[in-house]
């Protein structure tokens, strides 16, 4: 008499039969070329979301879109009032106005991002919950929106930079390459916050401090190589400021627009590190999240 048959030999034929017509298990982590196919195949829907965010994010103002300038500009009147009036770093930068106001422009582009990032899942929850569809879909979008933010920024900065004597010259076009590698860099690092925000929520609390750190250690608002000349700091320290990503990107485009910034002679490492910053960024957070694609939404 043969015995029944147990749990785990029905489990294995059951597999067995899922196998031999294709079938997968529901919301299982695809393949990374299978992932990448299908982000590209929702390229579209990556470009609405973020032009739909974008229309939608001050569209309870009174001012509106108008307020994606006069955000990082009042951010600017405010760094110039406390640290070039108050602290009088500006005797020590030359054209500190355009440095000031580029520096805030280009910052603002990495900690929107990544802010956007920590939100991008628990953001999106219902999405994530009630479709299926890549989720790095999401942080993509949100990097993509940032990026779009900037581009209509840039109009202000160039008026800017024309009213205090910086006139468009072919140098302006480097800044292209430099955008191009933080926007690179910025996605990869709200892919990585996306992640570990959907598993640690608190995270979206603590960013704006930890980003307000990172902010006055990029030269925003006073020249990192004036603080190096002037004092003699540890090797850490000078590494750690040499090699920062956030002001590698600023000094590229301070470079591209600013005379002062143009006249010298731009360290050949620069380049080096926006581009190794970018691709490790880039892929790397890209790979982190890809790994968890299948508990967002969970829980």
């Amino acid at each position: 008499m043969s015995s029944p048959p147990t749990p785990t030999a029905d489990l294995a034929d059951l597999a067995a039969l899922a196998a031999r017509h294709g079938l997968t298990v529901s919301g299982a982590r695809p393949s990374l070329p299978a992932y990448i196919s299908r982000l590209w195949s929702r390229r579209h829907f990556i470009a609405a979301f973020a032009t739909a965010k974008l229309t939608a994010q001050y569209s309870q103002a009174k001012l509106g879109q108008i307020w994606q300038l006069a955000t990082p500009l009042l951010n600017a009147a405010v760094y110039y009032f406390i640290f070039g009036v108050l602290l009088r770093t500006s005797q020590n930068v030359p054209d500190f106005v355009p440095f000031l106001v580029t520096g805030v422009f280009i910052w603002t582009f990495t900690a929107n991002s990544i802010m956007a990032g920590t939100r991008a899942i628990s953001g999106n929850i219902g999405l994530v919950r009630a479709l299926h569809f890549p989720r790095a879909s999401l942080p993509i979008a949100l990097a993509l929106q940032q990026l779009q933010q900037l581009l209509f920024s840039l109009g202000a900065l160039v008026v800017i930079l024309i009213g205090f004597g910086q006139f468009p010259r072919p140098s302006w076009l480097l800044a292209i390459p430099a955008l191009a590698l933080q926007a690179l860099f910025n996605t990869g690092l709200s892919m990585v916050m996306a992640r570990l925000a959907a598993r640690t929520p608190d995270i979206a609390q603590l960013m704006p401090f930890l980003l307000r750190t990172w902010m006055y250690a990029s030269g925003v608002m006073w020249s990192i190589q004036q603080v190096l000349k002037g004092r003699n700091l540890p090797d850490l320290v000078v590494l750690a400021l040499t090699c920062n990503p956030a002001a590698v990107y600023i000094d590229l485009v301070r470079f591209a627009f600013i005379d002062s910034f143009t006249a010298d002679r731009l360290p050949p490492h620069v380049w080096a590190l926006a581009l190794g910053w970018a691709v490790l960024l880039g892929v790397g957070g890209f790979v982190y999240f890809w790994k968890a694609e299948e508990r967002y939404g969970r829980g």
